[in-house]
């Protein structure tokens, strides 16, 4: 018999550490996976397009001025970190607040907010510039610029009048969300549970049409479920939700879209704009939330609006009970299901940076962040081509179809 080299316990020492080496080569080579895949997000992000279709910049620097075209100190949008995310054609929000709703203030603000975009450009010309349509994004982005193109969020400053709608399209507005918290002249509300016009107004209706023969987009974000589905069997050309998410994953919350309603802006060949906002994407938030309205509402009408309980209870509630917060893989979700509902071509990014406050996910805190989510996309297995749809080709198909249709009328 031959002797055995090594003793039992030798080998047992060699098969451990044998291990030991395998396990730090796996370890090594995860690493080096997950590097070249930061990298290659990165590299993703830079190259093409990114397109995001709701930030809400200008009420950020209407209700406290900040100079974005440098670092900022404070909000979600800056030219320093649109640069590290890839940000390249960010829609400016000219956001409209419901109060202001069948008032020339609305109208007189929408001017203002206007005014402050084209403030921005003038202030760095070598950073940013105005974008009227698909060609000046693709120039402005082979000029290393970054676009400012335009959408009203609330139609109220329409105030019922074709030809104030045609001045707004002369300033740049390239899609207009008709209704927001409450119903106006056009539309209900998601959020408003007075349906008085069913759906859209007459001139909503007429709107919708009118807006089609300019080339605004329709967006159909806020509006109540009867008013999505007038506004896609009316419209001529494909409509958009700039920043909506799934109802499916917070059920109850007509803000977002049903699976249904999905489906219907597929075969209308529009596009779903994922919203970032933990309330969006993230059943607990909305729990969250709405226990918080409850409460505040029960102490409203024991003690008045002008009460110490009231004035102090958001803070405490927030101590006593922690926002539950979205992740990045949250909003992977969202853009899953729809991919596997209707297809890759009907989705795109729309963040509402500068619009829903500090309830972003965790790794999708401000504009230098999309190469997280470009990263995400990779690890779930996505194609470099898919992720250039989500990023701008679906947005910027629809946008150019708008613009064909407008220009044949």
């Amino acid at each position: 018999m031959k002797n055995n080299r090594f003793s039992n316990a030798t080998k047992l020492t060699l098969a451990a550490l044998s291990i030991a080496i395998l396990t730090a080569c796996n370890s090594t080579q995860a690493v080096v996976e997950q590097e070249s895949r930061q990298d290659a997000a990165k590299r993703i992000a830079q190259e093409n397009i990114i397109v995001d279709g709701h930030i809400d910049v200008p009420y950020r620097v209407e209700k406290g001025w900040e100079d974005v075209t440098v670092a900022t100190a404070s909000g979600d949008f800056d030219y320093p970190r649109a640069v590290v995310g890839g940000l390249d054609a960010p829609f400016m929000s000219i956001y409209i607040p419901a109060s202001l709703d069948n008032s020339p203030a609305s109208t007189a603000l929408a001017h203002d907010l206007i005014d402050s975009v084209e403030a921005i450009v003038g202030r760095a010309p070598n950073k940013f510039a105005l974008a009227y349509s698909v060609a000046d994004v693709e120039e402005n982005f082979a000029k290393g610029l970054i676009s400012l193109p335009m959408g009203m969020e609330n139609g109220s400053p329409i105030q019922g009048s074709m030809d104030t709608l045609k001045v707004f399209y002369e300033r740049g507005i390239r899609y207009i969300t008709l209704a927001h918290s409450q119903s106006n002249h056009i539309s209900d509300s998601s959020y408003d549970l007075r349906r008085q016009w069913k759906g859209l107004s007459p001139f909503g209706k007429d709107l919708v049409l009118e807006m089609n023969r300019l080339g605004i987009m329709i967006d159909i974000s806020h509006v109540s479920d009867a008013a999505f589905y007038q506004s896609v069997e009316i419209s001529k050309a494909p409509v958009i939700a700039s920043h909506s998410s799934l109802r499916t994953f917070t059920p109850g919350f007509e803000r977002n879209m049903s699976d249904d309603m999905i489906k219907a802006l597929a075969k209308n060949e529009g596009v779903i704009m994922i919203n970032f906002g933990s309330g969006f994407v993230n059943p607990m938030a909305r729990t969250w939330r709405d226990k918080l309205g409850e409460q505040r509402q029960a102490l409203i009408d024991t003690f008045g609006e002008d009460s110490t309980e009231v004035e102090d209870f958001n803070t405490k509630y927030a101590k006593q009970n922690p926002y539950p917060f979205a992740d990045l893989n949250m909003v992977l979700d969202h853009i899953d299901y729809v991919r596997d509902l209707v297809g890759i071509d009907y989705i795109g990014i729309g963040s509402d940076y500068d619009g829903v406050g500090d309830s972003l996910p965790e790794g999708l805190k401000d504009v230098s962040t999309y190469p997280n989510l470009v990263a995400g996309l990779l690890e779930r297995g996505y194609s470099e081509a898919d992720i250039k749809k989500i990023l701008n080709e679906n947005v910027l198909r629809v946008w150019r179809k708008v613009e064909e249709i407008a220009a044949a009328s």
